[in-house]
């Protein structure tokens, strides 16, 4: 019998202990010291340690902290060796604690940041650190473009919100919405008819979809503005493709096609038919649907979107523009958007819409007490809905406020805002009157609370202000 090498076995194992102690005992000191001698806080990934380093109790943040009004990011500008502080508005200085009373509150834009402090409690949870050697290629091993795991989180997550039905029918993914809508104009016009087709779109409506549309200048499409010129019309020619947002952006109400007919094609934005912003009353089942994950989760810089398409010439003309165009979503983006579902679906949804749900009540509950003091400003009447998914009937909580001046001498709405230090989107730029204006509720609580202050200094100059 051939002799047992106990003495190889022995020095191999010393040699994967050594190996393993070496590994632990640099990623403990990389995590104490940080990059560059730079202690991370519990919520940055150290990369070069590849470990997560989390406090057994969360300490008293102090207030001024960069922690409390802005944050660094690994791919930030550098200061001193470090990633530099990235402040909120009306916040300045090395670590974000210098507070700017002269500045004006950001109502503007559609960053969904109220959900960040929800991320913040699952850092580690939604983290990924992508290897060198990730899907280096242009497709997936099936030679498409699309992860078959990412399409079936997302199918799974609409069959747990309730919110769309998406059984039989074909799913593509783009760069946000926003893609994804122009693929869609280009996939429905001229798909029965030789004549050119006409979008349209109940005002007000998302500015994006007449931009776009005219900024391509295809031969096929032009906006047409309004759908109501076309209800009663008879001598139409070329199909007629509606944009139909539910809830609409900027006034949150739930919009239903106002055209129907043969010649008509329906193209449904439920970017934000989401438990955050309204009841559900029932799944959306309809030949083309889009949503976002920028209003879902809110990560709007990582441009992903998808849509659910039932007719497969639709889908193949879709498919083909985004293939064109773009060669399919970024493999990254698809990886992160994959990691992100996973942690929503675990507990089928509840912690992030009862989180976003509850942050979106307080802000509009804080908003109508402001402006009830008021009788120059107004804000939209959206009725209650039904909601499947909380099973209540609740109240809406759009993203964005849609604010009526009220004094006839106000024609103007948003250059009173901005003379008061409020930065919002005019009613013109949707297509409306100018009366209106657009404030946006999502952003940052600095954001919020500074909106907040700028408009109860604003009630409180009023002439016959009520009194609290």
């Amino acid at each position: 019998m051939m002799a047992r090498p106990e003495g190889s076995i022995f020095k191999l194992c010393f040699l994967c202990s050594l190996i393993a102690n070496l590994f632990f005992g640099v990623n403990l000191y990389l995590g104490r010291r940080g990059v560059g001698g730079w202690k991370w806080s519990s919520d940055e990934v150290n990369v070069q340690g590849l470990s997560w380093r989390r406090r057994r109790r969360p300490s008293r943040r102090r207030r001024g902290s960069a922690r409390a009004h802005g944050r660094a990011f690994l791919d930030g500008a550098v200061a001193d060796g470090r990633p530099a502080c990235e402040c909120n508005t009306c916040y300045g200085g090395p670590d974000c604690s210098l507070f700017l009373p002269s500045c004006s509150a950001n109502a503007d834009g559609g960053d969904p940041l109220f959900l960040e402090p929800f991320w913040k409690q699952h850092a580690e949870s939604s983290a990924v650190v992508v290897a060198g050697w990730h899907r280096m290629s242009y497709s997936f091993s099936d030679q498409t473009t699309l992860s078959q795991e990412l399409e079936s989180l997302l199918r799974k997550l609409h069959s747990q919100v309730g919110n769309a039905i998406t059984d039989d029918k074909y799913i593509l993914f783009g760069a946000g919405s926003t893609q994804l809508l122009n693929a869609a104009v280009h996939a429905l016009s001229h798909l029965n008819s030789s004549f050119p087709a006409s979008a349209v779109a109940s005002i007000p409506y998302y500015a994006l979809y007449q931009m776009q549309t005219e900024f391509f200048d295809s031969a096929d499409c032009s906006f047409q503005g309004d759908p109501a010129r076309w209800k009663n019309a008879t001598n139409t020619t070329g199909d007629i493709i509606e944009f139909v947002t539910a809830p609409n952006n900027p006034n949150g109400q739930l919009n239903e096609a106002i055209l129907h007919g043969p010649n008509v094609k329906t193209i449904h934005d439920r970017a934000y038919y989401w438990p955050h912003f309204t009841g559900i009353p029932s799944p959306a089942d309809e030949d083309l649907t889009i949503f976002t994950i920028s209003k879902l989760t809110g990560h709007a810089g990582s441009r992903f979107g998808w849509a659910f398409i039932r007719n497969e010439e639709v889908y193949q003309r879709m498919n083909m523009y985004l293939q064109l165009n773009m060669m399919g979503v970024s493999r990254d983006t698809q990886l992160r958007a994959m990691k992100l579902l996973k942690v929503i679906i675990e507990d089928g949804g509840r912690e992030i819409f009862e989180f976003g749900y509850k942050t979106m009540t307080k802000r509009w509950d804080r908003l109508r007490k402001t402006l009830s003091m008021s009788n120059r400003f107004s804000l939209q009447k959206v009725p209650p809905e039904n909601c499947t998914y909380f099973q209540k009937v609740r109240e809406p909580t759009p993203a964005y406020a849609w604010v009526k001046c009220e004094r006839e001498e106000d024609k103007n709405c948003i250059e009173i805002l901005n003379a008061a230090k409020i930065l919002g989107r005019g009613g013109s730029i949707f297509h409306d009157d100018d009366r209106y204006a657009r404030l946006s509720l999502i952003r940052s609580d600095d954001d919020f609370d500074m909106l907040i202050s700028r408009l109860e200094s604003l009630v409180a100059k009023e002439d016959g202000a009520k009194i609290m």
